[in-house]
């Protein structure tokens, strides 16, 4: 059973270079005028067409009026003549007027004008009913009848003359009002069109003020920064902009700057108030110290009387065939020899990892396999060097004061993780009583004695495990413990620098001894 581990990656925001930036503003800006240029002058153009089209029914009457005389003169001018020409001016004339007749109106309406229209093509038909008739007796000859239908025409072309003439005039007052409304809506859309450009306008300088300001706001900032440093002043407060373009980089960077010229000063100061040959004293003093406590751990043991006791022990087993107790006491024995051969030296993190294996088959004979172990780690990074004994003790303050006591299933996890700067993250977790964010604070700050270095330890802390981490390493903050609270379990993780290119380096890598089988040693699942 194993635990999901969830990774979130922060999102980058304002990666957007300052060229990008202004181009964009720009660009935003001459849209939004284009846009309010282009409906304004869709709106202004309908209008025009709305005033262009007022006068056109006057201009179709006038030009009604104007074919009935031409109908009504190349008639008179056929009469008096009968020349072909004339004949065929008439028919022309009369093809003109019948071509105007079919832009009045023809259908049933309420309203007067449109009842004017059809009257006046109704006149019109029968006007050019008689003056068919007036042609037809011209070329048939007959004096009489086109002299009649002459003076008929003659009549009803003053008839629908007069209705034509009274329509235009009607259609005139009707036109010039509707233009003096159409007039006034244009000049009030012109208006509009002033307030909404200049809205525009004004939207447009306070976008374009409010995204300078961000920009220039940083600058001015690193401006009197960059002066107070120039006189002098490395402790300016400067916040360093969160944005990804040229204005940002250069505020990280010259906030960088500032901590490494403020790091170099304080070293430089500390470097004049110490000398060197105390420094030195100081860290053979504490190495020596060191060694004087690790000595002493050893000393509380007789390696060769445990030793020989416990390879008797394991040779008796064997012998009344006992092999589970057998192979128990050979994993103690491998336990204290790797406690008592590798205190003082350096260890890879395979043999780290056979220890806690070790470790946890004796306690799992002790607790009847209650303990559910799971190495997780590639064996790719086995031969990674690590201080020695740094694994173990973190796993028995995870017995002792995690899971011990629990009802429910006790579930210890190793696993790795690959950081990008090339690190290696072994984590430590248990499903346990987890911890306070109070006592990791303690325990991280070394405040106060952590759990593990109890007198059930075997005196190898959590606290001894990060001094030893910093002294193999030479930095600091390479454990770290984290968990959710009551009941929620605790992680503890070793951070090993560069160790993943250590471990990728080796041109073949070998698992340690007996690693393939850490997890049904230690009754993992």
């Amino acid at each position: 059973m194993g635990r999901m581990k969830m990774k979130l990656r922060r999102p980058q925001l304002n990666n957007i270079s300052l060229q990008k930036k202004l181009v964009s503003i720009y660009a935003a800006a001459l849209l939004l005028i284009i846009g309010v240029n282009a409906v304004m002058f869709f709106n202004v153009n309908t209008m025009m067409s709305s005033l262009e089209q007022i006068y056109i029914s006057n201009l179709n009457l006038d030009q009604l009026l104007t074919s009935l005389n031409e109908v009504q003169d190349s008639m008179t001018n056929y009469l008096y003549t009968k020349s072909s020409d004339s004949l065929e001016e008439y028919y022309r004339a009369e093809q003109s007027f019948g071509n105007s007749l079919r832009m009045l109106n023809t259908r049933p309406s309420d309203d007067i004008l449109l009842i004017a229209e059809k009257n006046i093509y109704q006149l019109s038909a029968d006007y050019l009913k008689v003056v068919d008739e007036a042609i037809n007796a011209k070329r048939g000859r007959d004096v009489a009848k086109y002299s009649d239908y002459y003076e008929q025409s003659e009549a009803k072309h003053d008839n629908v003359a007069a209705f034509i003439y009274s329509l235009n005039n009607d259609r005139f007052r009707q036109n010039s009002r509707d233009y003096n409304v159409l007039l006034t809506t244009l000049k009030y859309q012109e208006i509009v069109i002033v307030f909404v450009l200049a809205a525009a306008g004004i939207l447009t300088l306070l976008i374009m003020a409010a995204v300078t300001g961000s920009i220039i706001l940083p600058l001015q900032n690193l401006s009197e920064a960059a002066r107070q440093v120039s006189e002098g002043n490395f402790d300016v407060a400067l916040t360093p902009s969160e944005d990804e373009d040229e204005i940002g980089i250069l505020s990280r960077t010259f906030s960088q700057m500032l901590t490494s010229i403020r790091n170099y000063v304080a070293q430089l100061r500390e470097s004049l108030q110490k000398e060197n040959a105390m420094k030195e004293k100081e860290l053979m003093m504490e190495s020596r110290m060191k060694d004087a406590q690790l000595k002493y751990l050893q000393a509380q043991i007789n390696p060769h009387f445990l030793f020989n006791t416990l390879n008797a022990g394991a040779q008796l087993a064997m012998l009344e065939r006992a092999d589970r107790t057998a192979m128990f006491i050979d994993n103690m024995a491998s336990f204290f020899r790797y406690n008592i051969n590798k205190l003082s030296e350096d260890a890879t993190l395979g043999e780290e990892l056979k220890l806690v294996d070790n470790y946890l088959y004796i306690l799992n004979v002790r607790f009847s396999g209650e303990i559910h172990y799971m190495n997780q780690v590639d064996e790719q990074w086995y031969q990674v060097r690590v201080p020695s004994m740094i694994l173990q003790p973190i796993v028995e303050n995870a017995v002792n004061y995690g899971i011990r006591d629990l009802d429910r299933e006790k579930i210890i996890e190793i696993s790795d993780e690959v950081c990008p700067d090339g690190s290696l993250i072994i984590s430590v977790w248990d499903n346990g009583k987890g911890m306070t964010q109070e006592r990791i604070r303690e325990v991280l700050a070394r405040e106060s004695r952590p759990e593990g270095e109890s007198s059930s330890s075997n005196g190898i802390g959590i606290h001894n495990v990060m001094e030893r981490m910093e002294l193999y390493f030479g930095t600091a903050g390479l454990v770290n413990l984290k968990s959710e609270g009551q009941d929620k379990g605790t992680e503890v993780t070793i951070r090993i620098p560069g160790g993943c290119s250590d471990g990728q380096d080796e041109q073949s890598i070998q698992s340690v001894e007996g690693a393939d089988d850490v997890s049904d040693h230690a009754g993992g699942r």
